[in-house]
């Protein structure tokens, strides 16, 4: 008798993702647990329940995805799920809370179809989001000179120092971006820019990515109008637009959406995987 795929849903919103569960579902999970609401001291009971009623043998038939809108709540969902494991007894997990790693992973896979990111200058707008701080951090993995801008110098300077902790080797610059001027600034000299902020925001004026001379490819994560890059469509997929090449939302949407089924399946292949943005990100590679 085969035994079911049983897959544990974590949500720090009291509404559960419909879009992570129904992505589960097409990925071929046979059971879908989902909690919502869940806080750092509910998980280790809630975990227990998912190890403690299999073998070790037949645990890598269970496993957890952590999700959620606010990512720094879920990373304590993350960290007390990974603490309550002991021996044998644990599951892989998969942590994609609004979608931050498969997102950005898709983001820095696009760009890199098109140019060598190592050595690249490259630009994160709204690069202290959840979203931007990833895309920012894989981007330098692949060697790629990363600015991140927001509208703050003081709030982009603590994430850069945060990302160059966990990236030592990595090139990261801090930018305030808050009209033209600065804009421009942060452009020159830029081939890569990836948008990654709130919906409904634009970032960047057509005219000012016209003015960036070296600017090869443009990726835009907003599909709601504004869209976050002037002049990109949501639908766009490696359109090229006046000698640019142009990602928006949906069109990396299909990228992400393959990793992130790509990565529930793997999580039932063995027992004892944590799926964050770096190993997201390689799954991705293996898609390419």
């Amino acid at each position: 008798m085969s035994i079911s795929k049983v897959l544990l849903q974590l949500d720090s919103d009291p509404q559960i993702s419909t879009f992570d569960s129904v992505v589960a579902v097409d990925s071929g999970v046979d059971q879908l647990f989902r909690h919502g609401g869940v806080s750092a001291a509910q998980v280790r009971d809630l975990v227990y329940g998912l190890i403690f009623t299999r073998s070790p043998a037949e645990l890598k038939s269970s496993a957890i995805f952590i999700g959620g809108s606010d990512v720094a709540q879920a990373e304590t969902l993350l960290s007390a799920a990974v603490g309550s494991f002991f021996g044998p007894l644990r599951v892989s997990i998969l942590f994609d809370p609004n979608g931050a790693n498969t997102t950005a992973a898709a983001a820095v896979l696009a760009a890199g179809r098109h140019l060598q990111l190592a050595g690249s200058e490259t630009l994160v707008l709204a690069g202290t989001g959840p979203v931007g701080q990833r895309a920012a951090r894989l981007l330098a993995q692949q060697g790629a000179h990363v600015r991140v801008a927001s509208r703050r110098l003081e709030k982009a300077t603590k994430v850069c120092e945060s990302l160059q902790a966990e990236v030592a080797d990595g090139a990261f610059r801090p930018f305030a971006v808050s009209d033209d001027d600065s804009l421009k600034a942060a452009l020159n000299g830029v081939a890569v820019v990836i948008a990654a902020g709130a919906a409904n925001v634009r970032l960047a004026g057509q005219e000012n990515l016209r003015q960036a001379a070296d600017l090869q490819v443009l990726i835009d994560l907003n599909a709601a109008p504004p869209v976050g890059l002037e002049g990109v469509d949501p639908m766009d997929k490696a359109q090229d637009r006046d000698g640019r090449i142009c990602y928006g939302a949906i069109g990396v949407g299909g990228t992400k959406m393959k990793i992130h089924k790509r990565a529930l399946a793997r999580l039932f292949e063995q027992n004892d995987l944590v799926l964050n943005a770096e190993e997201v990100y390689a799954i991705g590679r293996t898609l390419e």
